[in-house]
C-alpha cells in the first residue's frame, strides 16, 4: 500500500511592517532609430486612398457583375404549367457564372492595387 507523503510547504520570511519600499520607475528614452521610423512613415500629404485606375478597374469589375447577373436572368416561360427548356442553356449555366466571377476577380484587383507614387520635383 502506497505510503502518504508529507506536502512540500514552505513558510515565507515575513516583511517587517515598519520599511515600505517605494517602486523604481525608468523614464523611456526614445531611440535614435524609432524617431527615424517615425518620420519616415508619416505621409507627407492627405491624398485619397485609390487612384484614378483603381476607381476605373472598380467600375468594370461592377459592370462585369451586373452583366453576369442579367446574362443568368430570364429562361421562364410565360405559362406556369408548361416547363422551359430555356433554363438550361450554356448562357445562363456557364458564361454567366463565369462573368460574375470575372468581375469580383477584378474588383479584388482593384482594391489591392497600389497606386502610382508623384515623382517629387
Amino acid at each position: 500500500m502506497a505510503t502518504k507523503r508529507k506536502p512540500n510547504i514552505s513558510t515565507k520570511p515575513k516583511i517587517s511592517e515598519g520599511r515600505k519600499v517605494e517602486p523604481v520607475v525608468i523614464p523611456k528614452t526614445e531611440s535614435n532609430k524609432s524617431s527615424m521610423r517615425s518620420k519616415q512613415a508619416a505621409p507627407k500629404g492627405i491624398g485619397f486612398l485609390f487612384d484614378k485606375r483603381n476607381y476605373l478597374l472598380m467600375l468594370i469589375g461592377i459592370a462585369l457583375i451586373i452583366i453576369g447577373f442579367v446574362v443568368m436572368s430570364g429562361g421562364g416561360s410565360k405559362d406556369p404549367k408548361v416547363f422551359s427548356e430555356d433554363i438550361f442553356d450554356t448562357q445562363r449555366l456557364t458564361v454567366a457564372p463565369i462573368l460574375i466571377l470575372l468581375g469580383f476577380a477584378v474588383e479584388v484587383v482593384a482594391i489591392m492595387l497600389k497606386p502610382k507614387q508623384k515623382a517629387e520635383a
